[in-house]
């Protein structure tokens, strides 16, 4: 016969007892959401087979496009938090900004994704692909296709 208490702690967690002048359980998850976002604040980088040169530049140059234009990325989420027109624009000004500087400086045919919750499949040119993550959850693909 199995013991489901012991099934309950590890699908649940084991219940604590509070402790006296602890912060309420919910309290504390929203705190942990907001430490780990500031934790996450550094690029990852996925997958890359640009150059290391080349490579370095193009994450700097996504860094500072995504640092310049914060908000929240997934599309759906912030069209109920606030206008639509304003959540695309944050998307799309982060966008523009890495495709033309990519432009400038590795040459035309460019494309950029910026968001949240997105999978690909693309065709691109050897040695011109960078799949990354800034801030946690925001992610950014860059490729050159002719």
């Amino acid at each position: 016969m199995a013991d489901t208490g012991s099934t309950t702690n590890l699908a649940g967690g084991a219940a604590k007892p509070a402790e006296p002048g602890a912060a309420a359980p919910g309290a504390a998850d929203k705190l942990d959401d907001k430490d780990q976002r500031r934790q996450f604040n550094y690029a990852l980088v996925k997958f890359c087979d640009m150059p290391d040169e080349v490579r370095a530049e193009s994450v700097d140059m996504v860094v500072t496009a995504v640092e310049k234009h914060p908000g929240n990325y997934e599309v759906r989420e912030a069209v109920r938090v606030e206008r639509a027109a304003t959540a695309l624009t944050r998307v799309q000004a982060a966008s523009k900004t890495i495709k033309e500087q990519m432009d400038k400086r590795c040459g035309s045919s460019w494309h950029v994704v910026v968001g949240e919750g997105f999978g690909f499949e693309i065709t691109h040119e050897m040695r011109n692909l960078l799949h990354m993550y800034f801030g946690g959850s925001v992610g950014i693909l860059v490729w050159k296709a002719s």
